[in-house]
């Protein structure tokens, strides 16, 4: 995973298996979960965040030119559990693992592990 760059306000979710069953026990045929507009996942990536424009700066012509880039960060951090809209995420398939690119205004709820 070293080697995925997440952009912008985006965040990289593996899904977590489905429910076979409803909680009165019956079994779920196979794809019935991905009809569902709701799916939750584990955070595996997070895109740096929303960008900030840069103020122009014209009356120091003579200074080089510095791409520094400010960001305000995601909400979302690695390891949380995500529940999200299927609409606004993006289905894609990496080294056979399913995963879905969301981005952060798609993101319903998440549930992070934090010690009191």
């Amino acid at each position: 995973m070293k080697k995925l760059i997440v952009v912008g306000d985006r965040v990289l979710i593996k899904p977590t298996t489905p429910n076979e069953r409803t909680e009165s026990g019956l079994y779920l045929p196979p794809g019935m979960q991905e009809k569902e507009k709701v799916q939750q996942g584990y955070v595996i990536k997070t895109g740096p965040g929303y960008a900030l424009p840069l103020p122009s700066e014209d009356d120091e012509a003579w200074k080089p030119e510095e791409e520094k880039v400010k960001y305000i960060p995601l909400q979302a951090k690695e390891g949380d559990l995500a529940i999200f809209l299927i609409s606004g995420s993006t289905e894609v398939v990496y080294q056979g693992e399913k995963y879905f690119i969301v981005p952060q205004g798609a993101i319903l709820m998440l549930e992070r592990e934090e010690e009191l």
